[in-house]
């Protein structure tokens, strides 16, 4: 071994020295190596226990050795859920780490009802858990010892005081129903939300305020509830922000770029969108098809790999969009600005140029690196209007028509159809709800989504034609566990399901075409939709079950998606369009040597941050919705059941959404049983039923901003009232910044219960 720096080691170097030892690396082994003496010592038994507490090494003995490179006993984060097993990674892993991370199969104890060593609750991805870890020939495997609660979400939420003087921390997610006592309030006041983190090891040392982040219903706040909750960077580093700086001066040349100029490219976005990624146009070939183009921003032109723009892009992952601002994967210089397709100005473009036949297949396709001037940002509703009342100029006619075709292709795939409303949450200019419904679904968001599909699709086989690295979007069939499951529930209905058939979309479509009756039709889909698997990022392409599709990459949002910005320099390299920049940027803009030799690393991490992003977009819908109804507690609205449990059931309120929840105890004091199967509770003597699809009049009974939890009850109100669960508020936060101008006081109330 090299001669190690002489004094007290830092954690990476301590990491450095265990990882190189060939055998276990104690204290004195540490102590001899980086020639350590007295008070030198005892600090380095304090920095190794904090990096036990940390999980980086295995401080239960006087070895500190690392078994695979992974502590014995460790915290890992679950990544993936794959035939049922669940695979992780160690939880202190970043995207942007120098090596890619050690991946662990989780190995759950079975047949074990008590005790330690108990089957533990299904884990999903994200889960944190600490186990015990081992190299087997298999590979590296965890054996869970306990699930970990998510630290952030305990550890956001607003100050309240009971009437001894206490203070605690009311938690803001739904899912904790306890409060947590304050040991250090610090310049907190009552009512505002702050980040807290433990006051000491014991969960009775309660916890003590880090941050405070204002008043919890003030315009913008649940937005931030969720950014702080989820842990969504949003913080930019200078380094980045100046690189992006740097960047956006980069001189467009006609060098090397294909001149699309002339062409009347459109980009067709939402009203409201601040970043256009893509444009679109096409013109008749003479030959009953198209020729069309699909242009997409050219992020890879502007950021480079490797550099600290880069990394922060790639740490972020995505966009994430709340109704009242967007967190950008990239600076606005970039985002908003010199990358964004803007009406009237030069931009550069990764043009994908198709060839669609008269059946709608491309035929088709090339790549090329281009200037482009975009002719008009339109917003789909208008360009909806122009086509419907014919008033629309040759170029958008050109592109319905082009659709057209795409559109008798897409019905001869047979993709998966499945009617998903989205919420839209409209704000006035000071933060406070005007309107929240659903998203109306025009002809204009699938000419666009169609379009951007063929993309999609030409970009991945285009880089299997070079045998490139391909990032690929993949949706895997339904496995066999949620098959059987789907099975048994149509069984309910007197249909049947034959597992041994190839499952296709077009199978659960044709399933639902045949339901005539709307409220059966519900039931069924949702029971579809359960049955899917989640979409995910990866290098081994799998297909993509929902749209029907062999091979299917994300090219066509590399502004808000890093997915998509590995696409395009993967592009880059396999087609020769690389454009070196100044010299004060990295010269080269395909993918880096070390993405192209472990994309599944990436991949994960990308995934993971999706799903993050998701999450943290409807909690802060379900936020407002919670605080559009806090003024109609009382009201009976028209509710579909979605899910169905042995404590309860939850419904939604028809055409605006949010869910609640119907607690067993509030139907009365008949005893319900609950089908699993068939998704149902049922009564005892009554026979009285609610099933999943159900739709049925309840009784909005409580609405909470700031866990955006609801709940309802019978119209009639059940025999068992609604516990009521903490203090409302004080006074002064009822009711505040909660509507426009017709919103009231509403009824607040923190579901966290004191002790």
């Amino acid at each position: 071994m090299a001669k190690l720096p002489q004094g007290l080691p830092s954690k990476q170097q301590i990491l450095d020295f265990i990882a190189s030892s060939e055998g276990p690396a104690g204290k004195r082994e540490m102590s001899k190596a980086f020639g350590l003496k007295g008070h030198e010592k005892i600090a380095l038994k304090a920095l190794l226990k904090d990096m036990a507490d940390e999980g980086l090494i295995d401080g239960n003995r006087t070895a500190f050795h690392r078994m695979g490179g992974v502590p014995k006993v460790t915290v890992l984060r679950v990544m993936a859920i794959e035939d049922g097993e669940a695979f992780a990674i160690p939880d202190t892993w970043q995207p942007d780490d120098a090596t890619p991370p050690p991946r662990l199969r989780i190995i759950e104890a079975r047949g074990k009802t008590k005790g330690p060593k108990a089957p533990m609750a299904a884990l999903k991805v994200g889960d944190r858990v600490l186990a015990r870890t081992e190299e087997t020939g298999g590979g590296l495997v965890a054996h869970p010892m306990k699930k970990l609660p998510s630290a952030e979400d305990a550890m956001l939420g607003v100050i309240e005081r009971d009437n001894a003087g206490k203070h605690w921390l009311a938690p803001v997610d739904k899912r904790v129903r306890n409060s947590l006592p304050v040991a250090d309030v610090g310049n907190a006041e009552i009512g505002q939300l702050v980040l807290a983190e433990p006051a000491g090891k014991s969960p009775r040392s309660g916890v003590k305020v880090t941050a405070v982040l204002g008043d919890p219903l003030a315009p913008r706040a649940f937005s931030l509830i969720a950014i702080h909750k989820h842990g969504i960077p949003f913080h930019w580093p200078e380094e980045a922000v100046q690189e992006a700086e740097l960047a956006a001066k980069l001189p467009l040349s006609e060098a090397k770029r294909e001149d699309l100029r002339v062409l009347p490219i459109v980009a067709i976005d939402p009203a409201d969108a601040r970043d256009h990624d893509d444009a679109i146009w096409a013109e008749p070939d003479g030959e009953g098809g198209f020729t069309a183009l699909v242009a997409i921003a050219d992020v890879s032109f502007y950021v480079r790999p490797g550099g600290p723009l880069d990394r922060e892009a790639r740490k972020r992952a995505n966009s994430v969009y709340f109704p009242d601002r967007v967190v950008p994967m990239l600076p606005e210089v970039l985002s908003a600005d010199v990358c964004s397709l803007r009406s009237g100005e030069d931009r550069a473009a990764m043009a994908c140029h198709l060839k669609i036949d008269a059946q709608g297949r491309v035929t088709e396709w090339r790549f090329t690196r281009a200037l482009v001037r975009i002719h008009e940002v339109i917003a789909y509703e208008e360009a909806q209007a122009r086509v419907d009342e014919e008033r629309a100029e040759p170029y958008l006619t050109n592109l319905w028509n082009c659709w057209k075709l795409l559109e008798k292709a897409r019905h001869a795939r047979d993709p998966l159809e499945l009617d998903l409303p989205e919420r839209r949450v409209k704000l006035d200019d000071l933060g406070r709800i005007t309107e929240i419904a659903i998203r109306e679904r025009l002809d204009a968001h699938r000419v666009v989504e169609d379009f951007m599909i063929a993309a999609n699709v030409a970009a991945a086989k285009a880089l299997e034609a070079k045998v490139a690295p391909v990032v690929y979007r993949i949706h895997e069939p339904p496995g066999r566990e949620k098959l059987v499951a789907l099975k048994d529930y149509l069984a309910t209905f007197d249909r049947k399901l034959a597992l041994g058939q190839v499952i296709t979309p077009g199978l659960f479509n044709r399933m639902l075409k045949d339901v005539a009756d709307e409220a059966e039709k519900a039931l069924i889909m949702e029971a579809v939709l359960r049955s899917q698997t989640q979409a995910y990022y990866g290098p081994r392409n799998a297909g993509h079950f929902g749209l029907a599709l062999g091979s299917y990459a994300h090219f066509t949002s590399p502004i808000r998606r890093y997915s998509d910005l590995l696409v395009h320099r993967a592009l880059v390299d396999a087609y020769g369009l690389e454009q070196p920049a100044p010299k004060d940027l990295p010269s080269h803009s395909g993918l880096s040597d070390r993405d192209r030799a472990d994309l599944s690393r990436v991949s994960e991490a990308i995934s993971q941050a999706e799903r993050r992003a998701m999450e943290a977009e409807r909690d802060t819908i379900d936020r407002y919705v919670a605080a559009w109804l806090s003024a109609r507690v009382g009201e009976v609205f028209k509710t579909r059941i979605t899910g169905v449990r042995s404590f309860g059931f939850f419904a939604t309120i028809i055409g605006l959404g949010g869910d609640g929840l119907v607690p067993v105890s509030t139907l009365g004091y008949e005893r319900f049983e609950f089908d699993e199967k068939a998704q149902a509770l049922e009564g005892a003597q009554s026979g009285e039923r609610y099933a999943q699809g159900q739709i049925l009049d309840l009784r909005l009974a409580e609405a909470n901003p700031l866990t955006g939890a609801l709940k309802f009850e019978l119209p009639e109100g059940g025999s068992a009232p609604i516990e009521r669960r903490g203090k409302p508020l004080p006074l002064k936060h009822k009711g505040k910044h909660l509507a426009g101008p017709r919103g009231r006081p509403g009824n607040i109330r923190h579901q966290g219960r004191k002790k």
